[in-house]
This record gives structure tokens, sequence and C-alpha cells, in this order.
């Protein structure tokens, strides 16, 4: 007797990926590596506390096994301090793995493409096929015209009994133009990314590391610069985000946005966008004669105002900003939006769940048209 072949769901109990004592371990090291800034013996102590309460090991592969295949693995290595003396810091291999991390868990859901360049919502002579068609243009190259839907256009149009092709008959095969994004991600470093009982500053190093990771990887023809600003504004390396620390700052916007639009001035892409992450509100200015004008205390008119200048600025040079705001103030966000207004860019009032999702989805829809 034939047996049946039956089509379905099989389900079955969760059962979690057999990783080795060591990946187990370099899971939540990379985390933890990530909050210490990249202090390498304060995760490790953060990591002996876990293993007490949570017994991650046994007698057969301790925490002193793991530190010895870190070495063998040269994801650490031996180093001076600051201070003169000698320790342990975290290696290039490290931070790739952090960068990659990030990107996992935040862009997780993304699927794998190709060459990784940007479309435009401009069509014609591009380089890449959209699978549409549509009448033929003159100027239009031989090489992308539709056969076979042309040939069936001639015998509808014309008949079949004298068969003739004249250029109504002609169709090509549509194609996009391939275009470039340069983009400068701004994070406020000010003293407030730490206040309040919350962390803010190690979400938006994780934005930026896996922002920093998906364009490098993804889309390598695009360009990213990360730069931080306090009381002043500074590039930094995508090397240098595990170990980003929150200074004693007020927050000069202002000089981030001037370098940011320094930073893409360079570039020679057309489309370029500025995300700035920031939880507070602009409190200082740097003046002509390198004094700093600083004002804790509300929205200060005069540093505003040099804000929105920035902002004004910005649209001339076809540059939008799209601001992420963690914070949920109504005076602040009325700052935001007419900032926003300034520069007919975007705003996002939001917490840190959800942060970099918001941010990827901005990237993906902003890389798809072209900016004038």
């Amino acid at each position: 007797m034939e047996t049946t072949k039956r089509k379905g769901f099989y389900f079955k109990t969760y059962e979690a990926p057999n990783l080795s004592p060591f990946d187990r371990l370099f899971e939540i090291f990379k985390e933890l590596i990530t909050y210490t800034s990249g202090d390498f013996d304060e995760a490790i102590d953060w990591l002996r506390q876990l293993d007490v309460e949570y017994k991650l090991t046994d007698e057969n592969y301790t925490i002193d096994d793991f530190i010895e295949d870190l070495k063998k693995k040269g994801y650490i290595r031996e180093e001076l301090k600051d201070d003169g003396t000698s320790g342990i810091g975290i290696t290039s291999k490290t931070e790739r793995a952090i960068r990659q991390q990030a990107l996992d868990h935040i862009f997780g859901n993304l699927n794998k493409s190709g060459s990784g360049n940007h479309k435009t919502k401009y069509s014609g002579t591009g380089d890449e096929k959209t699978g549409e068609f549509r009448a033929y243009h003159f100027g239009d190259g031989l090489e992308n015209v539709a056969l076979t839907e042309s040939l069936r256009n001639a015998q509808i149009n014309n008949g079949a009994a004298e068969f003739r092709l004249t250029e109504n008959d002609l169709v090509v095969e549509d194609t996009q133009f391939k275009a470039q994004m340069s983009t400068v991600l701004m994070i406020d470093i000010s003293h407030s990314m730490i206040l309040y009982g919350e962390d803010r500053i190690t979400p938006a190093k994780k934005v930026a590391m896996a922002l920093a990771e998906l364009i490098t990887t993804r889309y390598p023809k695009d360009t990213i610069d990360i730069l931080v600003f306090g009381n002043d504004a500074w590039p930094i390396s995508i090397k240098d985000l595990p170990y980003l620390k929150v200074g004693p700052y007020h927050t000069n916007t202002v000089a981030g946005l001037q370098l940011a639009m320094d930073l893409l001035r360079r570039k020679r892409n057309t489309n370029k966008q500025i995300f700035m992450i920031t939880d507070g509100k602009p409190s200082c200015v740097r003046e002509k004669d390198g004094t700093y004008y600083m004002n804790s205390n509300g929205l200060d008119s005069y540093i505003v105002e040099q804000c929105y200048n920035q902002a004004a600025q910005a649209r001339k040079l076809h540059i939008p900003i799209t601001t992420f705001m963690i914070a949920n103030d109504p005076y602040l966000q009325q700052f935001v939006n007419q900032f926003t207004e300034a520069n007919q860019g975007k705003a996002f009032y939001t917490g840190l769940k959800g942060l970099g999702e918001m941010i990827f989805q901005d990237y993906e829809t902003n890389r798809k048209k072209k900016i004038n």
C-alpha cells in the first residue's frame, strides 16, 4: 500500500543554539565591553559577577580559560595604560566583532543584497534594469530595446499578414540610475546623555556601530563620517566607537552642524544627509574670539537663533538633517520643530527603544531618492 505524503508544519519545543562555552561567553563579553567603553578589566569584573549569579561556567571551562582563549584568538592583547602600567586591551578584531554584533541586533532582519548601490526615483538611461517596460524615446540605446515585446506590438498594431516594425512599436526595458549617499552621523556626548538614571550614550554608540558596519559592508560605495559634539565638535573614526564616553560638556549643536557641513562639502556625491542623535537643548556656542557662551537655563534665544541659521545653511547646500530627539519636553519639541522647518528636514521624537530601526528605515528611504 502506497504511503500518502502529507505537507504541513511541525512544531516542537524551542532548542537554543548549541554554542561552545567560549561562544556563549563571547556574546556576553561583547555587550559588556561596549557598556564599559572598551575597559577590559571592568568588563571581566562584570562577567565574573554574572557568572556567580547565573552559573555561566563550570569546572571544565572557567572565566580564566575564556581569557586565555581571547588571547589565543587575537581578541585581546597586552598594552600600556595611560598611567604607564601594563594591562589588557581589545584588538581591532574585537572592534569589528562588536560592530557586527550591533548590526545583527539592530538590523537583524535585513536581507542580503548585491553591490550596494542606491537607486533614485529617476528612470532613464541608467545601469540597473527594473523589470518594467516603457515606450521607446529618441536617444535610448538599442541594447535596451525589448525585442520580444516590440515584435508582439508590431503584430498587434500592423497585423501578421505583412510584417512591419515601426518606431511606435518599440519598447525598452526601463533602468534606474545608481546613486551614492554621503552621511554624517552626529552624536551628542554632553553630560545629560548619562543623567537622570538613564544610559543614553551606549544605545547611541550601538546605533553608530551598526550603521557604520551596514554602510561599509552592504553599501561600500557610500560614505559615512561620524562626529561627536559637546562644548566643541570633532570627528572620530569607526574604530573609536567602542571607547566613546560622555564628557562634562554642554551641547554645542552649532559646532556639530558646521563640522558636518564641512565634511560633506568635500564629498563628490550628489546625495548628502546629516543624522543627529541628541537628548538635550543647545546650550553652548563658541564665539569668534575663541571664548564660549554657555547657558543651560531654558532655551537661550542667542544660541537657538544660530542653530536655525545653520539649519537654513544646510538647506541651501541641499543637505537634509534628520534629528532623532531622545527627549519629550514640549519646549524642546518646539525647538526641534522650528529647526526642522528651517532645514525642511525631518524629526523623530523617540526613546531609546527602536532608535536603531528608525535610523535604518530613514537611511533606506533617503538613499532611494535623489536629493536636489
